[in-house]
């Protein structure tokens, strides 16, 4: 894999807690307003700039953008971000409860994620991807970094291991209580010579944002008559996790009735395909298990696998989908069910309890897809399947920006 630092900007340190905030497509407008309330550093002013608009402005409208830019570059006058004296990399370590996951910050080349260098798994909404490639535009800047993995490289495991023993430049716990800590690397031509040992790497999570990258690459291409591939803008933002050290949660499922069947006409379907074990535990203990939460008690199903499926097929998620909630619940696309939604994992199987209680149907909470799986889909040039990966604790935008 190519990698090269860059000189971009950071936060100062002092600010960091306040300029660092969620990924932009993790909350909505009137989620992002709060979270970046009484925070004038907050990135979300960027990223979300319709925050700071009356709020009939439409989110896609040229002052959406005009207000992003200006803030953005306001946050640079101010003293909030500062340039880089030099190019760089960074080390940038989570810690959520007694997880941590270090990834490296670094620029990666469009033409890798082109060539499928940068392994995709999921398809982009155009909507989405028209608005980033916009900010970005506008912006000339990437200010989220994507969420990459690679398959464990000694020689970067070493490397950092060092530096951890180091001080950091930045350390900080958020709202939610996820500590992120983070190490400048000057030059980083070490790094970069042992990732030159990582043939491919794979998007966990920013498919949007590595998609918005490469459209804006072509953009400037073709707006530039010198262009001769070393300018910044063939280069966006990543962090780079060894998939050893990657946490994923299950995306479970709740659909709101039982499609016209009884309790136990709808139990006896289900046993019939998937078997049932009464009193299961409510997270499902390894792969091809699912718990079903229906009546106030959980079962235990099982998924029939056909040993010669693609990888997409033989995933927990496609086959509860394929063999019960499309035939027994009528659940046809779930990209468009209105009668079907997808609870985090992050949030615990007592809310699937909860709306069950509250809401009726029933609910199943699904054991997560495990990196091995997500990578073979990747490299057989599939799809997963939609809302069935949660990586947590989400990349914070900010504290590393990208220039070209």
């Amino acid at each position: 894999m190519r990698i090269r630092a860059f000189q971009g900007l950071v936060p100062t340190p002092a600010l960091a807690p306040e300029v660092a905030c969620v990924p932009y497509d993790v909350v909505d407008a009137t989620e992002a307003a709060a979270l970046a309330a009484g925070k004038p550093h907050s990135l979300l002013h960027v990223d979300r700039a319709e925050i700071d608009l009356p709020p009939e402005t439409d989110h896609y409208s040229d002052a959406v953008y005009a207000k992003a830019h200006a803030n953005f570059l306001q946050l640079q006058k101010d003293g909030t971000l500062i340039r880089e004296t030099e190019p760089c990399l960074y080390l940038y370590q989570q810690q959520m409860g007694a997880h941590v996951q270090r990834g490296l910050v670094a620029a990666c080349n469009v033409e890798d994620y082109d060539a499928d260098l940068i392994k995709k798994h999921e398809k982009t909404r155009k909507d989405k991807e028209d608005d980033r490639t916009r900010l970005i535009d506008t912006l000339s800047a990437g200010t989220g970094p994507v969420f990459l993995t690679y398959r464990d490289e000694p020689a970067v495991n070493a490397l950092v291991a060092q530096l951890v023993k180091t001080k950091p430049q930045h350390d900080f716990t958020a709202p939610d209580g996820i500590r992120h800590t983070s190490w400048r690397i000057p030059g980083g031509a070490e790094w970069q010579n042992a990732f030159g040992k990582v043939p491919v790497t794979y998007i966990a999570d920013g498919h949007h944002r590595a998609a918005s990258a490469a459209r804006v690459a072509r953009l400037r291409r073709s707006r530039n008559p010198q262009h001769n591939g070393t300018e910044d803008y063939n280069w966006f933002l990543c962090v780079l996790f060894p998939a050893s050290e990657l946490k994923i949660l299950p995306y479970n499922r709740h659909v709101f009735d039982l499609n016209g069947l009884t309790p136990a006409a709808f139990l006896e379907k289900v046993k019939s395909t998937f078997g049932l074990v009464e009193g299961a535990a409510p997270s499902p203990a390894g792969v091809g298990q699912v718990s079903m939460y229906l009546g106030g008690k959980w079962y235990g199903l099982k998924c029939p696998v056909d040993a010669k499926a693609d990888p997409v097929a033989r995933l927990d998620v496609s086959v509860l989908q394929d063999k019960l909630l499309a035939p027994l619940l009528g659940i046809d696309d779930p990209r468009t069910s209105k009668r079907v939604d997808f609870i985090g994992g992050i949030r615990g199987t007592g809310e699937l309890v909860k709306r069950v209680d509250k809401q009726g149907g029933v609910a199943f909470s699904m054991y997560p897809v495990t990196i091995d799986q997500l990578m073979d889909i990747a490299d057989a040039g599939q799809i997963m399947p939609p809302k069935s990966t949660w990586f947590e604790p989400k990349l914070r935008s900010g504290l590393f920006v990208h220039t070209f």
